[in-house]
């Protein structure tokens, strides 16, 4: 499929490892000008000369996004270059777990510094040439966002601002056909997941636990799997989404029930999913959310089919959210 994103000027924050690295790296392979900005200088070193040797158009900016006045000058920078922005990619962040008891009112606004405030400004000053190309932006959450982890206050506040951040603007710029979408990664292998799992007295042991709950394939997602969701948002052949908030994780899906009749109330539903959960052999409280549902028009109708997301978690009753389609 071609994107039509040749020629694109596409800003990554955090654009030289991990998910960012792959954003970049994918956005450069659909021949747009892939600019990475990113604090680590030799990773962008090391990006720039695999990409360069494939000879494929990137550009580099090796500077720290914490302050605002540095997003100006970044925006500055690539319009200087490039005269022009298609589309902002916000991905820059890290899981520094400020919690609520291990932790500080003066951490958690320095967690907030690097977690949030950067995709407002880098978003802010790249308004105006996003609204002369009627470009796009995605912004990259997480699942912590709305499954919660503990003991990462900052980060999780964060990425469930992120979310309220891409609906806002989704209905701000709606005016000016710029559209924003958010993708919402759940269990990838990156250099960041790896220190984490580092922190285990066996990590080979928590990888394998974290895995043996992963439904679909029983393996991580790929950072090029979020990298192929991003360039595809931002591209034309998405010309038309908008307020998307964009899971990229494991489903339990396929099981059907037939239960005629079914009422709407949220308890009998939450005994459905939960059945449902049991058989796929993971055990969970679940929590049913009916957000997008009308549920009054559930009753009479044969409940048919229901789509689980976030089922991993080792150490707490999980509270999630389901989809369910009806005949």
């Amino acid at each position: 499929m071609d994107l039509q994103l040749k020629d694109k000027v596409v800003l990554v924050t955090g654009g030289a490892k991990g998910i960012g690295a792959a954003i970049t790296r994918t956005c450069a392979q659909e021949e747009a000008i892939a600019v990475a900005v990113d604090r680590d200088t030799a990773a962008c070193q090391r990006l720039q000369d695999e990409l360069w040797a494939l000879g494929l158009q990137t550009s580099f900016m090796p500077l720290e996004l914490a302050s605002a006045e540095n997003c100006k000058a970044i925006v500055q920078q690539a319009t200087a270059t490039f005269d022009r922005i298609d589309a902002l990619v916000n991905n820059a962040g890290i899981n520094d777990k400020v919690g609520l008891e291990q932790g500080s009112p003066e951490a958690f606004v320095c967690s907030l510094e690097r977690n949030l405030l950067h995709y407002y400004n880098m978003a802010h000053y790249s308004l105006p040439h996003l609204k002369r190309s009627r470009g796009a932006i995605v912004n990259i959450s997480s699942k912590t966002a709305v499954t919660g982890q503990g003991g990462t206050s900052g980060y999780v506040a964060s990425k469930g601002a992120i979310l309220g951040m891409t609906r806002e603007w989704a209905a701000e710029l709606l005016p000016y056909g710029i559209r924003v979408n958010a993708v919402v990664p759940a269990e990838v292998m990156t250099p960041l997941y790896q220190q984490w799992l580092e922190g285990f007295p066996s990590p080979e042991e928590k990888l394998k636990s974290v895995v043996a709950k992963i439904p679909l394939d029983r393996r991580m997602t790929t950072p090029d799997e979020i990298a192929a969701m991003v360039a595809f948002l931002i591209s034309a052949k998405a010309g038309h989404i908008t307020g998307l908030i964009g899971t990229i994780e494991y489903h339990l899906a396929g099981k059907v029930l037939k239960a005629a009749n079914t009422t709407p109330e949220s308890l009998d539903l939450m005994r459905l999913f939960a059945e449902l959960v049991r058989e796929g052999g993971t055990r969970v409280t679940m929590e049913v959310s009916s957000h997008g549902l009308e549920l009054g028009r559930v009753y009479g109708l044969d409940f048919h089919t229901a789509v689980f997301t976030n089922l991993t978690r080792d150490h707490l009753d999980f509270h999630g959210t389901m989809e369910a389609y009806f005949d």
